[in-house]
């Protein structure tokens, strides 16, 4: 049984390969903003964070499924997209080292939860895509001990600049995170448990996607 992965990222890829399985990867061809702005302009309201996070795990993984229900492919895609909520606030990439730092002032000692949308086909030739989804959520509680100097060094490395949130927990931004509550996959940007269950929903065991050796 073949997996790919829609998404380019390497949290999500690694995960993968930490519970034994070496994907595919697709980048989808998806506008993550006109999807969003389209879907609330019809819609007459702002998506809750759960809901945003599914519209684009899905948009994501039907955009790989899709192209490679044509290309013979038999097998599971995954598709997923992260953000980060504090206070009723949405935060995504920082992407500024001004921003960065900003979101850690705000963060420190304090709590705030990640969403986490998934979406996984089922493909096979000479069938349609069939496709089960569903949202985790975990809770990630920042260190108020924090200081100004560790910030601008955290900021500095790059590493926030890129990922919901401005944080890992699985990098160098773990030592700044005193607890986690929920998966903690999760929090690096996929729930393996919930991708399980929901491969399972499609007919799909956990145990036959694993196709790297062990220790690798």
């Amino acid at each position: 049984m073949r997996v790919c992965l829609a998404s380019t990222s390497p949290a999500r890829l690694m995960l993968l390969r930490q519970a034994g399985i070496e994907p595919l990867t697709r980048a989808p061809g998806v506008d993550e903003e006109a999807v969003i702005a389209e879907t609330e302009a019809v819609e007459g309201r702002t998506l809750p964070p759960h809901e945003h996070v599914l519209l684009l795990a899905r948009r994501k993984a039907a955009d790989v499924a899709s192209a490679l229900s044509l290309e013979g492919f038999d097998g599971i895609v995954i598709g997923g997209d992260s953000m980060f909520e504090l206070d009723g606030e949405i935060l995504g990439k920082p992407y500024e080292p001004d921003a960065a730092r900003s979101r850690w002032h705000a963060m420190r000692g304090r709590t705030g939860v990640l969403h986490s949308g998934h979406s996984v086909f089922r493909v096979a030739p000479g069938h349609t895509p069939h496709e089960a989804h569903a949202v985790a959520e975990a809770s990630v509680t920042f260190a108020a001990d924090v200081t100004d100097a560790e910030i601008d060094a955290y900021v500095a490395t790059g590493e926030p600049l890129q990922v919901a949130g401005a944080f890992t927990v699985d990098s160098l931004g773990g030592a700044f995170i005193e607890r986690v509550e929920g998966d903690p996959s999760t929090v690096v940007g996929m729930s393996l448990s919930t991708v399980r269950g929901l491969a399972r929903q499609l007919g799909v065991e956990w145990t036959s996607l694993w196709n790297r050796p062990a220790g690798s």
